[in-house]
């Protein structure tokens, strides 16, 4: 509190409108800084070292001293795009006319505390300028930081004074909180969508049991937060989250590293900054632990320091996701003409030659008797170097750098033109002395927009790559890109043959336990995830199947059932269905047979009308077990019933009315008798009518009060279920084969009395046995229909149908058809009434 206190003080004194005389400065922070005075200035904070080494003095008198260590070159290249940058945007006449941009760039030494160091020296002007001198222009915006934790507490202060802060690599979501830091802006997308993009991952290559670790600050825990949220949709569990941070001592990395070696899991995903996952990494390497696929966020994947055949041994085949990757014109010649003796007194340019020579130069004020390296000639060049600092065709942080820069500049040039560029200036809209940034649309200067949402977030999409040993050198090969819609949807493409996994040729698995075999179930194990279980055997807690299957012989499967009928493609219902059609085919030609014949003595004497309807109504009977054939369904059912009865009423009605005919036509013959005179055609239809409309009655009420329908039948055998139709009213059922029944037993009552009529053709014999058969069916149907099992009852019921229509049709046309083919002598009127007439 003391610092921040100290800072708004000085900030304040700075910022005075008033006389600078009574500006007094009650200290300040030693911290060196890469400055250029400009109309409007630019601020800057990067770790270009990653270690901070605070030395303590009396805390009333002097602040801590910080001394860094730990070079960055990577970093250091963010500096030096930010100086190009604004040398470009100085030299472009569209851009910010006669208006100059300077710049001014601290090193936080990857450290919270003294990024808000950093922060506090630049909210309270230039320790350059000298009090009795004049004031250079506060700074305007500022470009930090790499660290999210940094950011936080950069946009802190710099929120509270309205001061822009965009940021190329903080990608902590908790930033976005537009309450917190309302002038925070990035060009790197969010965590929220870096979170979503590693779930989809994991989803993609089905890995169901992770392991992660993060940094133990803000940047890790919301990320590994929100990456949890996420997966944990998808079903997948995550084993341990391991915390690492670059102050810790070495015993907590080798706690890290024993919770590893401990773990079954094969997929760990590591997010974390290069700084604070580095020390990890290496002790995983000195431990030799193989056999793991890491999957890695945007902070580390294509940092340099990892990215060595030494820790590929153990992380090769990483993948990961990073921004999409762009080239800076004319930056390597930028690059490449760095000099520490064009500027001598310019911070950070001994540790970068060092770094990139390897030797110390001899610049104003160093003897170089300190130094360990050997002493530069002064004709070291970089023309020719290949190191990767001067390699600009895959750029990614350095290019949201740059874009950080143009953003700024954009935003500016609005702001003090009023309008964007490409539109002429007129003149000044604002006076730069007043002039205070506002929160703009920021654009850059090479056609599209850097557009911010209102969060501040700039449009996610990511590339997936991997790594690769190519040529004894670590490669970060593309495998494809992940893109996120306006709406939060994503669209995946990956090229997963050019993946090099590091456990192999195919996609590793990561289960915690297995798919639990046939015959077992799985039982959680306590304090463990939904994805750790046990597999016991389940015959000593078993599950009933449903009625429709049945346990095999192993009993760990419910089967399904093999459900019964009769089918016409078998062999009994190609054979039942072939009796059938064949039946009704000769009651056809006996029809055809009588109508060509109908004028002959025999079929005047067979009553041609009760006949050809006897004909039709056996023709019907013989398609009725067509209707049993089939998978039984609601109409099938209802109709193969209905059909049975309605037709057999109506040929016994048929038989009937032949059989009073006879009698009638036998009493005629004595003297006085009128009986055969009152029965004639009218009279025989009114009794075929009267009763076969009794039974259809019978059917209709039947149908309407309880149809058959169909019902499957769970049989003794525990595989089959047999499909039938349920008669629905068991009175019914009874009541059509009963009346059935009523009308044979009259007619074979009545014809029995006439069948010693003394004709050569005595109709009453014929029909006496038809009836005998039709009875003798029926009743042997009975107890054959209760004993057959399954299909075969339908089977029973199809063959007593088809016996007694063919008995029927066999006893009471076949003597016929035998005179009127065979015998055609005796097809005279005098034969068939010789003994009546004598």
């Amino acid at each position: 509190m003391f610092m921040l206190r100290r800072g708004i003080l000085l900030f304040l004194c700075v910022l005075s409108t008033n006389t600078v005389s009574g500006c007094e400065l009650l200290g300040r922070f030693d911290m060196p800084s890469l400055f250029k005075e400009g109309d409007i200035m630019i601020g800057g904070i990067f770790p270009i070292f990653n270690k901070e080494i605070i030395s303590t003095s009396a805390f009333d008198k002097e602040p801590p001293k910080v001394q860094c260590e730990g070079f960055d070159w990577r970093v250091f290249r963010w500096t030096q795009a930010v100086i190009f940058t604004i040398e470009e945007i100085n030299n472009d006449p569209a851009l910010l006319p006669n208006i100059s941009l300077g710049y001014r760039i601290l090193n936080s030494c990857d450290s919270p505390t003294n990024a808000l160091r950093a922060a506090l020296t630049l909210a309270s002007g230039t320790e350059e300028a000298d009090v009795t001198s004049h004031c250079p222009p506060a700074v305007t915006a500022v470009i930090a930081e790499a660290g999210s934790t940094q950011s936080i507490a950069v946009a802190g202060i710099f929120g509270t004074f309205h001061v822009p802060v965009v940021s190329h690599f903080s990608t902590c979501a908790c930033l976005s909180d537009r309450t917190k830091y309302p002038t925070f802006f990035r060009t790197i997308p969010s965590d929220f969508y870096l979170a979503k993009a590693l779930a989809a991952l994991v989803k993609h290559f089905g890995w169901q049991w992770i392991g992660a670790i993060q940094s133990d600050n803000d940047f890790g825990r919301n990320g590994i937060l929100a990456f949890k949220e996420k997966v944990e949709k998808f079903g997948v569990c995550i084993a341990f989250v391991a915390s690492v941070l670059r102050t810790y001592t070495r015993d907590k990395f080798l706690e890290v590293v024993e919770i590893i070696k401990q773990s079954s899991v094969k997929v760990i995903l590591a997010f974390a900054a290069e700084g604070d996952f580095y020390p990890l990494m290496q002790e995983i390497v000195n431990q030799n632990i193989t056999g793991i696929q890491w999957i890695s966020c945007v902070a580390w994947i294509t940092a340099p320091r990892p990215s060595t055949p030494e820790i590929y041994t153990a992380f090769g085949g990483t993948v990961g996701f990073v921004m999409q990757k762009m080239a800076i014109p004319k930056l390597k010649q930028f690059l490449t003409s760095i000099n520490p003796y064009t500027d001598p007194h310019a911070p950070f340019m001994r540790d970068f030659w060092e770094n990139m020579v390897g030797c110390t130069p001899i610049l104003p004020g160093n003897t170089g008797t300190e130094a360990t390296l050997k002493r530069c000639t002064g004709n070291e060049t970089f023309m020719n170097s290949e190191h990767d600092f001067f390699d600009v065709t895959e750029l990614r942080g350095t290019y949201n750098v740059y874009k950080a820069v143009y953003a700024i500049a954009h935003a500016l040039h609005q702001l003090v033109f009023c309008k964007p560029v490409g539109e002429k200036p007129v003149k000044l809209c604002l006076n730069l002395s007043e002039m205070h940034l506002q929160r703009v649309n920021f654009t850059n200067n090479f056609g599209a927009e850097v557009y911010f949402d209102e969060n501040g977030d700039p449009p996610a999409n990511y590339e997936i790559i991997n790594w690769q040993l190519i040529n004894g050198k670590v490669h970060h090969v593309t495998l494809g890109n992940l893109t996120f819609a306006a709406n939060g949807d994503y669209k995946l493409s990956i090229e997963e043959e050019k993946i090099v996994w590091r456990t192999g040729k195919t996609v590793p698995t990561s289960v915690c336990s297995n798919v639990c075999p046939v015959g077992t179930r799985k039982a959680q194990i306590q304090g463990k995830p939904i994805c750790c279980f046990d597999c016991v055997p389940c015959a000593a807690d078993c599950t009933p199947c449903p009625k429709e299957y049945w346990s095999n012989e192993r009993k760990d499967e419910c089967i399904p059932r093999t459900i019964e009928f009769l089918k016409y493609h078998e062999p009994m219902g190609i054979a039942l269905t072939f009796v059938s059609l064949l039946g009704a085919s000769v009651s056809l030609a006996t029809m055809v047979v009588f109508v060509h014949n109908k004028e002959t003595p025999v079929m005047k004497a067979s009553n041609f009308e009760l006949s050809s309807l006897l004909l039709f109504s056996l023709f019907l009977c013989f398609l009725c077990p067509l209707t049993f054939l089939g998978k039984p369904t609601v109409w099938s059912c209802m109709l193969r019933h209905t059909a049975f009865g309605v037709t057999f009423a109506l040929c016994i009605s048929c038989v009937l009315g032949k059989t009073i005919v006879v009698v009638t036509a036998f009493k005629a013959t004595f003297p006085g008798n009128k009986v055969a005179g009152k029965f004639g055609h009218a009279q025989q239809r009114i009794i075929v009518c009267s009763c076969t409309f009794f039974q259809v009655v019978i059917c209709a009420l039947w149908l309407t009060s309880n149809p058959p329908y169909p019902h499957m039948l769970f049989t003794s055998s525990n595989n089959m279920i047999v499909l039938e139709c349920n008669t629905g009213s068991e009175f019914a059922f009874y009541a059509v084969l009963g009346y059935i029944g009523v009308l044979a037993i009259i007619c074979l009552i009545l014809a029995f009395m006439a069948r010693k009529l003394p004709d050569n053709f005595n109709e009453a014999k014929l029909i006496t046995f038809s009836l005998l058969i039709f009875c003798a069916v029926w009743i042997t149907f009975i107890p054959a229909y209760i004993s057959s099992p399954g299909k075969f009852t339908v089977a029973v019921e199809i063959f007593a149908i088809l016996s007694s229509a063919f008995g029927l049709l066999s006893s009471i046309f076949a003597p016929k058809c035998y005179i009127i083919f065979l015998k055609p002598e005796k097809n005279t009127k005098k034969h068939i009434m010789g003994k009546t007439i004598n």
